[in-house]
This record gives structure tokens, sequence and C-alpha cells, in this order.
């Protein structure tokens, strides 16, 4: 018999849960979230910390070219930005999201510690009207010279205005003229150590699939279905992707420079090797958080590992193939520009080509008028999220360069930054501007004024376009040494970090809410496969903007200057005009969304 209590019998304490109030909070959220933000803040200090130095590394140490080296960092991130498509889809079926971030970050910190094994820098060389020469450098860093060795002379290689090259004796004295485009420079390379590299990058595509989309994922399961605090708790996890490339950007090019690349790079294992630790040994922490699904049969995981492995030759194979391919003949036109795409450029262009109207196709035949209208502006979010994201990471490729060639990077006289420091500008934005831009459109929003979804993109890009055009700007008062001030790259990073926090937080949540629903999952791989796409058109974009180089220093420091501010003006106005065009068409996109906010 079971007492029942009268309004005189004292009721007995409900003890079947336990009380909300005595469970413990880190700012008031799950205490699992400051786990999960370090194991993000120190994964994100490894890649960006290995991000600035990439395209300085692929230059001054191995020596290749501008079109070298950028086209290959853009293909290392596309191919960072693609593989997550995969890695999340694996662990939702089989390894659960736990598994696959500790998988992708120990792969992570192998390929760090590899890219520390880069050799002795290459030996640069020349070739004249077919006659190869060998061209030796002196000085320090910041005032190298390069000389041609031409039986017992040794000739000063100057570059001229007009990208014509002299060949100067000791005297002063031209001892030979050589036409634009007769002198070619290279360099005698191991081919071990650059096969080494590959390998290195390979396993850092790799491990990032598994890592990337799943550390998030474990995040979202802290909060029940409905949880107000899930908006606030992203906010602060992805605090944490600012802070660690924030520390990481100023830390690792500094030890770079300081004691070699290898230290370098290997700072930036250190901090993958710090995210791994917490999330393997959580002490139990996140028990029953991103475990695998219930399924019938064996364990796939160690398939799985193993053919993530076997991934590795095959982007071997894809990044040697992109270094190998040559440059489309002048007035070949669109067709014979994309038949010299090499094979990463063909498939992920194939792809998004085929999968944008594809779904748009599809949607019209299985839904309705207003599904296929909410797929329309979805789609077209897409397509303008992909002219942003190719001109916002310029900052790795083309904007680092600049940095080192053609930017004064004293800071008030005092001491000078790093060219790979300079990417810290956007971190140390972002983390200062993202509080300030909550509270403006919160505060817009209550009298009704925030901006709409595709007026926030239009701003974006018009930002992202203003932010080159200011830094081309600045360039006419650049000193005698055709350097500018290291301000003016700062204000380009901040307007562009502006523009960032207008399109940034907005988009992934945009395009589920405008999908379908039964085609949800594969609106998100579009959107990540067109973020991939981005970052492969950002290479070519800063290919574009290539000057040439002899043993990784450039000739001539105006025709630098002179050809990035023209490929700056150019995308800059580029940019702000397709920004003006998504304002104008707002209103229709806007009515194609049905009330999505």
């Amino acid at each position: 018999m079971v007492d029942t209590p009268t309004a005189d019998t004292p009721r007995e304490p409900d003890i079947s849960h336990v009380n909300p109030a005595a469970e413990a909070t880190w700012f008031g959220h799950p205490r699992q979230l400051a786990r999960l933000f370090s194991t993000e803040m120190w994964e994100r200090f490894g890649y960006y910390g290995m991000r600035a130095l990439l395209t300085l590394y692929l230059t001054q140490h191995f020596l290749f070219g501008d079109r070298e080296a950028t086209g290959l960092y853009g293909g290392y991130t596309a191919l960072v930005y693609l593989t997550p498509l995969i890695g999340g889809y694996l662990a939702d079926q089989y390894l659960g999201s736990k598994r696959a971030v500790k998988f992708g970050a120990i792969i992570m910190a192998l390929g760090y510690f590899t890219l520390c094994f880069g050799g002795q820098t290459a030996k640069p060389f020349a070739i004249v009207d077919g006659q190869r020469y060998e061209v030796q450098i002196e000085g320090s860093d910041n005032a190298q010279t390069r000389y041609v060795l031409d039986g017992g002379q040794r000739l000063k290689i100057k570059g001229n205005d007009d990208k014509s090259i002299d060949l100067m004796a000791a005297d002063g004295s031209v001892k030979r003229h050589i036409a634009p485009g007769a002198f070619k420079s290279d360099a005698e390379r191991s081919q071990l150590h650059v096969m080494i590299l590959l390998i290195a990058l390979c396993m850092v595509s790799v491990g990032n699939g598994f890592f990337k989309p799943n550390i998030s994922t474990m995040v979202g399961e802290l909060y029940a279905q409905g949880d107000r605090r899930r908006d606030s708790g992203f906010t602060i996890f992805y605090m944490g992707i600012n802070l660690g490339s924030f520390f990481s950007q100023l830390l690792c090019p500094w030890l770079a420079v300081a004691v070699g690349w290898w230290a370098g790079f290997g700072l930036a294992a250190i901090g993958m090797l710090f995210s791994w630790f917490l999330i393997q040994f959580n002490g139990g922490k996140l028990d029953g958080y991103g475990e695998p699904p219930r399924r019938d049969g064996p364990d796939r995981a160690l398939v799985i590992y193993g053919c993530a492995l076997l991934a590795v030759p095959v982007f071997y194979f894809l990044y040697t193939n992109l270094m190998s391919s040559a440059a489309a003949e002048p007035g070949e036109g669109i067709v014979g520009y994309i038949l010299s795409l090499p094979l990463m450029g063909k498939l992920l262009f194939g792809t998004f080509l085929l999968a944008v109207p594809g779904i748009l196709i599809w949607s019209y035949a299985a839904g309705d008028r207003r599904e296929f209208q909410m797929m329309v502006a979805a789609m077209v979010l897409i397509v303008f999220n992909v002219v942003f994201w190719t001109l916002f990471e310029q900052a790795g490729s083309s904007l680092t360069l600049y940095a080192d060639r053609n930017t004064d990077l004293s800071v008030f006289g005092l001491f000078s930054i790093t060219a790979g420091q300079t990417q810290f500008f956007n971190a140390a934005f972002i983390v200062m501007l993202a509080p300030v831009m909550s509270i403006l459109w919160n505060a817009l929003a209550k009298r009704g004024l925030e901006p709409t979804v595709p007026v926030k993109f239009g701003i974006a890009l018009i930002g992202v376009g203003l932010g080159f055009l200011f830094l081309v700007w600045g360039a006419r008062f650049a000193g005698p040494d055709f350097k500018v001030a290291i301000w003016w790259l700062a204000g380009l990073y901040l307007i562009h970090s502006v523009a960032e926090l207008c399109i940034s937080p907005v988009g992934l949540s945009m395009i589920t809410k405008l999908s379908i629903a039964r085609i949800v999952g594969l609106m998100m791989g579009v959107w990540f496969l067109s973020i991939s796409v981005a970052q492969y058109v950002a290479g070519v974009v800063a290919q574009v903007a290539s000057v040439e180089t002899v043993g990784g220093q450039v000739t001539n420091l105006k025709v630098s200057l002179d050809t990035y501010n023209g490929v700056f003006w150019t995308i800059g106005l580029v940019a702000a005009a397709i920004g003006v065009f998504l304002l104008l068409i707002s209103p229709l996109i806007r009515k194609w969304m049905h009330g999505v906010q």
C-alpha cells in the first residue's frame, strides 16, 4: 500500500531527478562546454599557426614561384574544407563524434610534425636563353642580394620597371640586358623533402575531415531540443577559434623566424597534441556525448581508419597533379582554361556546377512552389558565398606575400612583426568586434531595423571589396622603397572582419532553414562544397597576382606593388559591384525565403 500524503502530512522531497540549480555549470552552460571549447581552441591554434607559415614556407624555403605556391595553398585549403563532408557522415553512421575527433586530432598532429622535416633550403638557379646559371644569395633576410654566376663573374640581378632584367657588374655597369619573360627562375629541391611536404598536407587534410565537423556536433549534444542556451553556447565555442588563431598567428611565425621553420610547425603540432590530449583523457566528463550509433554487426572503426589512411596517396596524387599542371595559353578562352585545370579543379567545379542546377530541378519536381522558391534563395546565397570567401581567403596567400614584399612591418618604429604575423589582425578584430556586432544586431532587431540575410550578404561583399580598395588607396602613400605602412594592411583586415561578421554567423543556419527537410544534409554538403570551391578559386586569384621572383625574392618592388595594386583594384571593384547587385535583388530573395529569418 502506498501512503498518500494529506494536507497535514509533510510531502517527501522529490529525489527522482537532479535539481537543475545544483548542476555545475560554466558561465551558465554545461561544464563539458569548457573542455570542448579548449579542444577546439588548441586545434585552431595548430591549424592557423601552420596556415600563417605555409605560403611563406613554400616561397622562401622550397623556393617555389608564386604560381606554384599559391596554387598549392589553394588546393590544400580546398581539401581541408571538402573532407569534413565525408568525416561527418562516417561519424554519424559508424564512429560517433568523439572517436572521429580523437582520430582526426592525432592524424593532424602527425601531419604538423611531418612538416618539421623540410631539409635544406632549395638552391636557386636561373635559365637565360636555354642556358642554366647558378644563383647566389648574400645578405640578411631583410637585405638579401641575388647574383648570377656567369663563368668567373658575379653579376647582380636588377629588375627593371618594364619587367626586363639587367645583370650588373661590380662597377655598376650593365653586362647583359634580358628582355621581359626571357629570364626564368627555379630551384633545385630535394624530391624526398617535397614528397614529405605533400604527405604532411595530405595527413592534415584527412585529419581535419574527421575533427572539424564532429567537435561542433558534440557541442550541439550538450543542449536539449529547444534549450535557449544553444546559440550562446556556440558563440562561446567559436570564440575559441579566434583565441587559438590569435595566439598561434603571433607565436608560430615568430618562432619560424627566430629559430627555424621546424620550430614554427613544431609549435603548431604541440597545440594539436594538446587538443588530442583534452579529448582523449577527459576523465569521463564526456561520457554519453559523441558516442557511436547503435548498429548490429562488428565495429567498423579499424576499417574506416585504414581507408582514411589510404586516402593519403589519393590526395598526394591530386597535389602532384595540381603542381604539374600548366597554365592555359593566351587566347584559348574559357574552354581552354577549363581544359587546362588540374584534376582537383575539374572535380570541384564539375561537382558544384552539377549539384546546384541538379538540386533545383529535383526541388521543382518534388516540392511545392514555396519549397522551390526557398531552395532557389538558398542556392543564390550559396553562389554569393563562393564570391565572398574567394576574396576573403587571400589572407593566407596573396596578402601574406604582399605583407612580406611591399609592407613596412615596423610598429611605431619600436619593433617589427613578421609577414606571417600580420594574419593575426583578423582574429584580433573578430574577438573585439563580435560582441559589438551582436549588440548592434539585437538593438536593430528590437526596432525592426535589422537587415535581412540577403542584405547582410550584400554588405559583406561590399565590405570585402572596400577592404582591397582601401589597401590600394594606401599604396599611393608608399615610400621610396615601395612599401606601404602596416596600418593600411591592418585597415584592410578591420574592414574584412566586419564583413565576415555579417556573413559567417548566419550562412549555415540559413541554409538549414531554407532547405527541404528531406535533403537538408545534402544542402549542408553543398554549402561546404561551395566553401571548398571558394578556397580553390582563391588560389587561382592569388596566381593572377603572381610576381616574378629569384630565389624567393622579387626582382623589382615597384613591379610587385603595381601588380598587387592592379589585382586588388580589380577584385575590389568586382566584389563591391556584386554586393550592390545583391542588395538590389534582396527584396526578391527575401520574398522567396517566405519569412525565414
